[in-house]
C-alpha cells in the first residue's frame, strides 16, 4: 500500500474514533463481577475494535506466512492470537456481546479495507511483506495509545499497555528484518520522535 494511502486509511480510522470518544455516553457503566471496575460505552468499543485490531494482525501474519514461510510472521501470528484472547478475555469479564468473524472477515469497514489491500501487496515481494507487517505494528501502536488516553479503566489500561508492549516488540522484529533485506521502514502512524524511540530501545518482556 502506497504511503498516502495508509495516512488516509489512518486519519479516517482516528477520525471514526475521536468522534466515537467524543459521543459516548457513561451512564449505563457496567461494573467488572471480579474487580468491580466499571466500564463505558466508549471502552466497550474500544475492546471489541481492538479485538479486530488484532485478528487483522494475526489473519494477515497467517496469510503472509503461508505465501514466505519467513520465521518473524511464524512467531508473530501466534503471539498476535495471545493478544486476541487477552481482549476477548476481557470482553467476556463485563458480558459484552460480540462476534469473531471468519479469517480474512471484518466487521469494521476500514480493517477490512486493510486486510484486502494487505493480501494483495503482500504477495508482490517478500519486502512488500514486511512492509506491512511493520505497518500493522505501527498502527496498532497508535490506536493502543489514543485508546489509553481516553478511559479511566484500569483493566483495560493494564490490557492495552500489555498489548503496546508487544507491537513495539513486533515492529522492531519487522524492522530488523527489513533492514536484513537492505530496505528501509518509514512510519506512517506514529511520529517520527516516537518511531526513533522504539526502534532505539530494546525489546522488553511483556506481562
Amino acid at each position: 500500500m502506497k504511503p498516502s494511502n495508509l495516512k488516509q486509511f489512518g486519519w479516517l480510522l482516528l477520525l471514526t474514533f475521536s468522534v466515537g470518544f467524543l459521543s459516548s455516553c457513561s451512564d449505563d457503566d457496567t461494573p467488572n463481577p471480579i474487580t468491580g471496575q466499571s466500564i463505558t460505552e466508549s471502552d466497550k468499543s474500544a475492546l471489541l475494535f481492538m479485538l479486530e485490531e488484532e485478528k487483522l494482525a494475526r489473519d494477515t501474519y497467517f496469510y503472509l506466512d503461508s505465501v514466505w514461510s519467513i520465521n518473524t510472521f511464524a512467531n508473530i501470528k501466534l503471539s498476535e492470537q495471545q493478544h486476541m484472547d487477552a481482549v476477548e478475555n476481557l470482553i467476556n469479564s463485563y458480558s459484552i456481546s460480540y462476534q469473531i468473524q471468519p479469517m480474512g472477515v471484518f466487521k469494521d469497514t476500514l480493517l477490512q479495507n486493510f486486510y484486502n489491500q494487505f493480501i494483495t501487496d503482500g504477495v508482490q515481494s517478500n519486502i512488500n511483506a514486511l512492509m506491512i507487517g511493520a505497518t500493522i505494528e505501527d498502527l496498532d501502536i497508535v490506536d493502543l495509545r489514543e485508546f489509553i488516553a481516553h478511559t479511566d479503566n484500569q483493566n483495560l489500561i493494564a490490557v492495552f499497555e500489555n498489548l503496546e508492549c508487544g507491537s513495539r516488540n513486533h515492529l522492531r522484529s519487522f524492522v530488523k528484518d527489513l533492514e536484513k533485506e537492505g530496505a528501509k521502514y518509514t512510519p506512517q502512524f506514529l511520529t517520527p520522535i516516537d518511531y526513533d524511540l522504539i526502534i532505539n530501545s530494546p525489546s522488553a518482556p511483556c506481562n
